[in-house]
This record gives structure tokens, C-alpha cells and sequence, in this order.
């Protein structure tokens, strides 16, 4: 059995960390089928992979988040984990989210799933500018004014072609956006109210004209096929629906809404299927369903209690789901009631969220086309529902079929067997720590001040007092929550610090003796230097030549920008390390003089070649043994050529050893490089992965060993001195506990107990996510003293035991939630950083309620 470690806690609910709202979610769309092929139904019976989800915040961020698994994977417990931020200028907000695909015509026809490479992402946020960004460099890539007040909607066709932005002055405007443009296309007639809601038609194919010859090859009968859009329908703050003509920009219909006591209604979401069925919901609570083609109400439910404000429609086109204020999740199905009647059905509702809804989103997505072209679907594994509102955090629930419990099909989240809407488990992914996933809480371990970084500024505290003694039978899992004492003695606020910006900032970092303070958004980095008053406050006087100094190092082409994606201080506070966030390089700064000199600048994550170098499904048994990298050119006296020879990536992830030697740095290109800053210079480059890395850590007792963790918490050991993947560490890796790896949150940081490099203790690493805290033993996870087939047998017999009974030291506790930071203070002393979300909903507006009993 394993040694018992009893921690002192200290548990640090005070910080307070403000996520944003979501208010907008996407998921990118699907190419449209061929027509030319007459005959095939356009049909997927391989299951298709798994499309990045952007989710739009109240501050203006965008989050991307990517799918955890591998692509031939169709399960994974960790489901969607975050892998960038787009920064939001400040203040700003994101209303709407449209993807589009880039060059539709050029992708391959087995290119089902387009890459993020090729597409474009559009957003508005309540002004009259709509932005395009650029979701490899993190920022805005242009921006065009609507001309037309404030954009309440955007929505792309399903050829991604064309834009169509809802306006304030009550116009439609179509924006080209053919061959990666952007511009204005065409002005509809103007009506007298606001156009609040806006979704495409189905696209009708357009076959060349027949000809008495035939001389035309099918070569140029697929030029001239080609899919054209017919209409569109928008919802109104005129308790209206309304149909358009592209051709003409005027409206062909116009139907009514409800409404009470003469009011207007507003229609916060339309939508249309492949028959050509619209749908709408309103301020009422109302759920409509409209024919096309005579413009006239169908069937009308009374889905909600208060506005309907999303609806989304599932990969078939035969369910549609709506939310809104009352915080219910509606589903309506289409059955059939006789041979070739078929009616929609309100089939069940399931609260998923504790406040307003205010977008839903569908995977695989649905394109409407007509039915003789209707895309089918996989039946094997479930399609997936996505919804977010004020509560902060997105929900992802199966949201199959009743009819697919006559072929099993898989849950992608392995939330349980059911995959239905109606049974299945719902997934709630923990709001983001931070921007990129890195937390925005940082500690200083010497001076004990814990700093928070907010959208335009920063908060510092101070840990006063240690926790009492820790009991030892207070916790069997060996982490005894013993914290402060309630009252004020335990912290104290020393800063508070607003920051004029541009965007919302995106990165911070403190010294570890207290006397350094460096955060940044994404056009400017600031220094400031903190000391110490006589009243325990601090006195902060900020470095204003910093950015000077950064400038001057950096190429004219991206000298406009200062800004950074991370910082970290070495452990003796003498050097910083920062990543460019425009440029991607690698500057090493001095801090010990007047003012900050800098070092180095290593531009090794902007070569092409070595972003290239990546090596898929490595398996654990072999042996990688990188070459010496150290004769190199000096990067500060060459010149990088704008083009082909290098590429911008943003560099998230860094990491320096407890002895200041080694120092780590990984993009999102899943590149990670090794630097020795003793000698300032490059030293290897580690094989490329197939996801980015989630976590990188050096234990402080072993200086050159290099720990790894991945979205879906795998984990990889890597010794930066013999520049290997050590056998123990393979060992270690290839039997983590399915407790760990099969956890429902990824991983997001890993700490180890502040010891001295002579201990000879037992070594622990505390891996931590947002709903637990895992303390995995490198000494004794893999036995060393045993033959390779007696390790073959006990692992058998390890997974007949469930798996994780053979790891003695391995322990799993789980009621701090959610978690925000996880980190050593002092020798068996954690602080664990928590923000409840109760006390986060407490900042909200009460949310929606209507008694059910008793209502007087």
C-alpha cells in the first residue's frame, strides 16, 4: 500500500472571477451535394467526424472549442475542450455567429467535414459593424459597416456565398463573400419595423439549358450545374414573418403573429426545412409552423412560459428544438399519422440551464435542401445538441431519435446508454478559467499573492494566515480541506488595477518574489513593478519603456503589436519569457538592471519545416531521440521572409524548471519546442502530436523531466537532458487509472508539493480539472522490479479489477467545483481556487419563474 499525504487546504472562494455570458453559438456547415449526379441521394454511412463549436460571450470573446477524441474516435469523455480565444475588442459583445466555408468549390468530395483551416467566421455584436475573423492569428481579419444601423441577425446560405444581415432600419442586406470577399451585394425593400431574425431558404438546383447536341461533356455540365437560392424568411418586431425573393428584394408574403391586448410580438427566431416549412418563435412563448408556399400557419404550440428566443433543427429535419427565458429545452417531432400524412408533435421538454437560453446549436448540422437531395445520416451514433445562456456554461445532450432504440446507437459522450433526447445525460462543460484555457489566476508562491485577471483589469490578494493543522482522518483521499477562518483574517485585497485596452486582456503573470506584474492584451504588453507599503497595500509603478523595448525587437511588419499570449517569470525572478501574440516569437528578457534588456529571440515556432515534422499515432514503445539542434543561426540577426518559409501560430502553452535551466513552449499547432536558458539557446524539438497540449509542467525534483497532458487526458513524459521518452514514463503513461483518463472534464493544470531536490519521499502529481483534483504517484505507478510479462499479467489483472485498484497511490476527490486554480503555496499547503456558481448566478438578474402551485 501506498503512503498516506494528508494537505492542508486552503480554499480560496474569495477571487472574484466573473465568466461572460453566452450568447451565441455555431457549428461549422457542410458542403452542399453534387447535382450533377443524378439519382444519389447524398448520404454519410460512415459517421461523421466531429466540427469545431464557437461559443460567443456578453464581453466580446469568442471561444473555440475542438472535439477531445481522435478523428476516427466517435466517443470521447471529455467531449468539447476549449483550444482558443478570440479576444473581443473592449467593450464590445458578440450577438450572432456564422460560419462559412471558404472555397466550397475546391474541396474534395471525400472532404465531408471541412477543416478549420478552410473556414470563415463571422460575427455581430449590436453595432453596425460585422467582423470577420482570423481564427489562426486570434484577431479581427476586416470588418464591414451594414450601412443599415445596427445588425440584429446574420446568416450564411448554405452555399456560402452570401451573407444576409438583419438590420436596424428594417432592410436586408446581402455581403458577398465568394472567393474570400467581403462585400456589399444587395439592399432589400425597406420595411418599418426591426428585422430581429433571418434564415435561408432551401436552394432549388439549376440544371444547364438542354441543347439539341451533344456535344457538352460531363465535364461542363458539372460547371453549369450548380445550386441557386430562391428566398429567405425574416422575423420581425411587428408580430410579423416575412418571405423575400432574392431575386427582386421584395417580400412575397407577410403572416401574422399573436398577439395581447393590441402589443407587438417580437419573433426572435426563424428557421426552415427542406419542404420548405418555416418555423418561428416569439415573445409569447409561441412555437409556429408555417407553410411556404401559401404562407400560412400550420399548427401552432404553446411551447414555453416566455419568449422564445433559438431554435435549432436537427440533422434530419425532422425535430426542431427551442429554448428561451424559461429556461426549458422544448423538442417537437415529426410522425407520421397515416401513410402519407405526417403532423409535428411537442414530444417533451427537459430544463437543461438555471437562467435565460439564448442559443442552441446541432451536430452534424442541418443544410436544407429539397427532399429529393436531402443529406441522410449515420444512425450509428447520436447527433448532439449544444445550448448555453446566462448561466455561463455550455450543455451538450444526446439528442437522437425515439426510433434509433431499434439500432443501438453510440452516445458520443458516454454520459450514459441512452442516447435519446428524452433519457440520455446532458454534459455541462465548466466555464473556461480563462482565455485559450490557461487560468486566469496566477500566484506568487514567496510573497503569497494571488492575482486574478479580469476583461480590463486586475485584482491581487494576499493569503495572510496559514490553515490549522490538518486532521488526519479529516479526508480519506488524503486532501484535508482544512481553510481560514471565515472572517477577514485570512486574505485581504491589496490591488485593484482598471487597464486602459483595446481588447479584453488575454494573458498575466506575477514573479514569484512578489516584485513583477506583467499582463496583456492582444495589441500591448504592460510591466509594472510592485512594492510593498507600510499599510500591507501594494504600490505598483508601471515599466511605460516595455513595449518600447519589444518593439524594437520585433520586424516591422508586426511591430504594430506588443501583445502576448503568455508569460513566465523563472523561479529566481530574473528572467521573463513572453510569446508574441501577432508575431509568434519567443522573447527571453532580463529583468536585473535599470530597466528590462532583452536576451533572445527565438523564432523556431515560425518555420514551416518544423511544423511539418509531425509524427501520428506514435506508439508508446518507441524510442524517440530528438537531435542536437544547438548550432543554429542567431535568430536576432536573421531576417524571416513574409511567404512560405513561416507561419504564424499562437504559442499558449510555457512552462520553466524549478532550477531555471529548461524552458517549454508549445503553439497550437501542437509543436513544442525546448530552450536552455542558461546558455540562451534553442536545444530540441519534441515529435508533433495529434491534439495540442492541454498542460506542460517540470517536476521540480527532476528538473529535466518534462510532463505532458493532452485534451483527452493522456499524458506524456519526456526527459529534456537525453532528449527521450524514458521507459518508466512510457509505463507510467500507457496505465493511468480509467478514473483519470476516463474523466468527464479534461485536465487544465498539474502542480507537486514544494519539497527539496534531496527528498526521498514519494513523488506526487497533482493533475487537477474543474470537478476534481487527482494525485497520480511517479514512484510507484509502474514497478520497476518486476519482468515484463509479470507487469503483462498484473495489468490483466489490474483491468478485471475495474483498473484503478492497482494504483495504490492514486486518489480522486471531487467536491471542490468548479475549479479555477490548483497550486503549492508552501510545503503541503494547497490553495485550491473555486468559484461557485451559485455565487455567480447571485450577480445575474433573477431568472424566470412561474409558481406551478398555489399562483394567487
Amino acid at each position: 500500500m501506498g503512503e498516506s499525504t494528508t494537505l492542508a487546504v486552503h480554499r480560496c472562494r474569495f477571487v472574484d472571477y466573473a465568466p461572460s455570458a453566452i450568447t451565441a453559438l455555431a457549428f461549422p456547415p457542410l458542403p452542399l451535394p453534387s447535382i450533377s449526379k443524378k439519382g444519389k441521394t447524398p448520404s454519410t454511412k460512415q459517421p461523421l467526424g466531429f466540427g469545431t463549436l464557437a461559443v460567443g460571450h456578453a464581453n466580446g470573446n469568442i471561444d473555440l472549442y475542438e472535439w477531445a477524441g481522435e478523428a476516427t474516435e466517435q466517443q470521447s469523455s471529455q467531449a468539447w475542450v476549449l483550444r482558443k480565444t478570440l479576444p473581443g475588442l473592449h467593450p464590445s459583445k458578440v450577438d450572432s455567429l456564422a460560419f462559412a466555408i471558404r472555397y466550397p468549390d475546391d474541396l474534395r468530395p471525400e472532404e465531408e467535414l471541412p477543416s478549420s483551416s478552410s473556414l470563415r467566421l463571422f460575427s455581430s455584436g449590436g453595432g453596425s459593424e460585422l467582423l470577420e475573423w482570423d481564427m489562426d492569428r486570434a484577431c479581427v481579419k476586416r470588418s464591414i459597416g451594414s450601412q443599415g444601423g445596427s445588425i440584429w441577425c446574420i446568416s450564411a446560405n448554405p452555399a456560402s456565398s452570401l451573407l444576409a444581415l438583419g438590420c436596424e432600419d428594417g432592410t436586408v442586406r446581402l455581403i458577398s463573400i465568394v472567393n474570400d470577399t467581403l462585400t456589399h451585394y444587395r439592399r432589400f425593400d425597406r420595411v418599418k419595423c426591426r428585422v430581429l431574425s433571418i434564415a435561408w431558404g432551401p436552394p432549388t438546383p439549376k440544371y444547364p439549358a438542354a441543347s439539341a447536341s451533344n456535344e457538352h461533356d460531363s465535364d461542363s455540365d458539372e460547371e453549369d450545374d450548380h445550386w441557386q437560392d430562391s428566398w429567405l424568411v425574416t422575423g420581425s418586431s411587428d408580430s410579423s414573418v416575412r418571405k423575400w425573393d432574392i431575386a427582386t428584394g421584395r417580400v412575397v408574403d407577410r403572416m401574422g403573429t399573436d398577439k395581447i391586448r393590441g402589443e407587438r410580438t417580437l419573433v426572435w427566431t426563424v428557421g426552415v426545412l427542406g419542404d420548405g416549412t418555416i418555423v418561428s418563435g416569439d415573445s409569447l412563448g409561441m412555437v409556429k409552423f408555417w407553410d411556404s408556399r401559401t404562407c400560412t400557419q400550420l399548427q401552432s404550440f404553446q411551447g414555453h412560459g416566455a419568449d422564445v428566443l433559438c431554435l435549432a433543427i436537427g440533422p434530419e429535419g425532422t425535430t426542431v428544438f427551442t429554448s428561451g427565458v424559461d429556461q426549458k429545452v422544448t423538442l417537437f417531432s415529426l410522425v407520421n399519422t397515416g401513410q402519407t400524412t405526417r403532423t409535428w408533435v411537442q414530444s417533451c421538454s427537459r430544463r437543461l440551464h438555471s437562467h435565460d437560453v439564448r442559443a442552441l446549436a446541432t451536430w452534424p448540422p442541418y443544410t436544407p435542401l429539397p427532399p429529393p437531395h436531402a443529406r441522410r445520416f449515420s444512425m450509428d451514433v447520436s447527433p448532439i445538441l449544444a445550448s448555453g445562456g446566462l448561466d455561463m456554461s455550455v450543455v451538450v445532450t444526446p439528442a437522437a431519435l425515439p426510433s434509433t432504440t431499434v439500432i443501438k446507437a453510440i452516445n458520443p459522450l458516454m454520459t450514459s446508454a441512452h442516447c435519446t433526447f428524452e433519457d440520455s445525460y446532458h454534459r455541462r462543460i465548466a466555464y473556461s478559467a480563462g482565455a485559450s484555457g490557461i487560468s486566469a489566476i496566477q500566484m506568487s508562491r514567496r510573497s503569497r499573492l494571488i492575482t486574478c485577471l479580469r476583461d480590463s483589469g486586475v485584482s491581487v490578494w494576499r493569503i495572510k494566515d496559514s490553515p490549522s493543522s490538518p486532521n488526519e482522518d479529516e479526508d480519506s483521499h488524503g486532501i484535508s480541506p482544512a481553510e481560514p477562518n471565515s472572517n477577514s483574517t485570512g486574505w485581504e485585497k491589496v490591488l485593484e488595477m482598471d487597464l486602459n485596452v483595446n481588447t479584453n486582456l488575454i494573458a498575466s503573470g506575477i514573479s514569484d518574489d512578489g516584485r513583477w506584474l506583467v499582463v496583456s492584451d492582444l495589441y500591448e504588453s504592460k510591466l509594472f513593478s510592485l512594492v510593498e507599503a507600510a499599510n500591507n497595500q501594494l504600490q505598483i509603478h508601471r515599466i511605460r519603456e516595455f513595449s518600447s523595448i519589444v518593439q524594437a525587437h520585433l520586424p516591422s511588419s508586426s511591430a504594430l503589436s506588443t501583445g502576448s499570449q503568455a508569460f513566465q517569470f523563472t523561479p529566481d525572478s530574473s528572467k521573463l519569457v513572453m510569446s508574441t501574440a501577432a508575431s509568434s516569437f519567443i522573447f527571453v528578457i532580463d529583468l536585473t538592471g535599470e530597466r528590462p534588456r532583452i536576451l533572445r529571440r527565438f523564432d523556431q515556432h515560425r518555420f514551416r519545416d518544423a511544423r511539418s515534422r509531425v509524427i501520428k499515432g506514435r506508439k508508446a514503445d518507441d524510442d524517440v531521440e530528438m537531435e542536437d539542434t544547438t548550432a543554429e543561426p542567431d535568430e536576432e540577426n536573421a531576417v524571416i521572409e513574409e511567404g512560405s518559409t513561416s507561419a504564424v501560430v499562437n504559442i499558449l502553452r510555457m512552462a520553466v524548471s524549478a532550477d531555471g535551466q529548461w524552458l517549454a513552449t508549445s503553439d497550437d499547432s501542437a509543436q513544442t519546442h525546448i530552450f536552455n536558458l542558461d546558455s540562451i539557446q534553442h536545444h530540441s524539438v519534441l515529435p508533433s502530436f495529434s491534439k495540442p497540449l492541454q498542460v506542460l509542467a517540470f517536476d521540480p525534483r527532476q528538473p529535466d523531466i518534462l510532463i505532458m497532458a493532452f485534451p483527452d487526458n493522456s499524458v506524456q513524459i519526456y526527459n529534456v537532458e537525453t532528449r527521450q521518452f524514458p521507459a518508466w514514463g512510457k509505463e507510467i503513461c500507457t496505465n493511468l487509472p480509467k478514473r483519470f483518463s476516463h474523466a468527464h472534464d479534461p485536465v487544465l493544470g498539474v502542480t507537486f508539493d514544494v519539497t527539496s531536490a534531496e527528498d526521498v519521499g514519494p513523488r506526487y502529481a497533482y493533475f487537477w480539472g474543474s470537478t476534481w483534483i487527482c494525485k497520480l504517484s511517479f514512484s510507484d505507478l509502474a514497478p520497476r522490479n518486476q519482468t515484463k510479462k509479470r507487469r503483462r499479467e498484473s495489468a490483466k489483472l489490474s483491468n478485471a479489477a475495474h483498473g484503478d485498484d492497482a494504483h495504490t497511490d492514486f486518489k480522486m476527490v471531487t467536491h471542490y467545483r468548479p475549479i479555477l486554480f490548483v497550486d503549492f503555496i508552501a510545503n503541503r499547503q494547497l490553495v485550491v481556487v473555486e468559484r461557485p456558481v451559485v455565487d455567480v448566478l447571485s450577480t445575474l438578474p433573477p431568472a424566470y419563474f412561474k409558481h406551478k402551485y398555489g399562483a394567487s
